[in-house]
């Protein structure tokens, strides 16, 4: 199978977790279960997955008929899926273990994720120039 077409459904069916995450942060809320750091912190996470989901579903299209040979699309894929996962997770870490104010663990996978997430992005933009 394709690495896009299987990442494309891999992100799909991801989505509706993201979904469910919404619907557990407002059920948390009126319960009083989070204090202001972690309901900051899920927000951020939360938010952070949705919208990488749908720029990881868009960078996919593009890149479906793009120039990149099966080992590029292979490398792109799993920098999309492990930068996506680093970078809203690092925002769920930090709710678990951090502080505000402070960095933690957390801090760090989020921007470790970013950096995946930006390498992704030109391997991508080559995909599209040389396709």
């Amino acid at each position: 199978m394709d690495p896009i077409t299987l990442f494309t459904v891999i992100a799909l069916v991801a989505v509706p977790t993201v979904m469910f995450g919404g619907y557990s942060l407002l059920r948390l809320l009126p319960a009083g279960k989070l204090d202001d750091h972690q309901t900051a912190s899920f927000r951020a996470g939360h938010a952070h997955a949705g919208v990488l989901l749908i720029l990881t579903l868009v960078v996919l299209d593009l890149s479906a008929d793009g120039g990149l040979g099966q080992t590029a699309r292979w490398i792109l894929c799993l920098l999309l899926l492990v930068g996506v996962l680093a970078q809203s997770g690092g925002f769920f870490v930090h709710l678990a273990i951090g502080r505000r104010g402070s960095w933690s663990a957390g801090n760090t996978l989020t921007v470790g994720g970013a950096v995946l997430l930006a390498a992704a992005l030109i391997l991508a933009a080559v995909g599209v120039a040389t396709g």
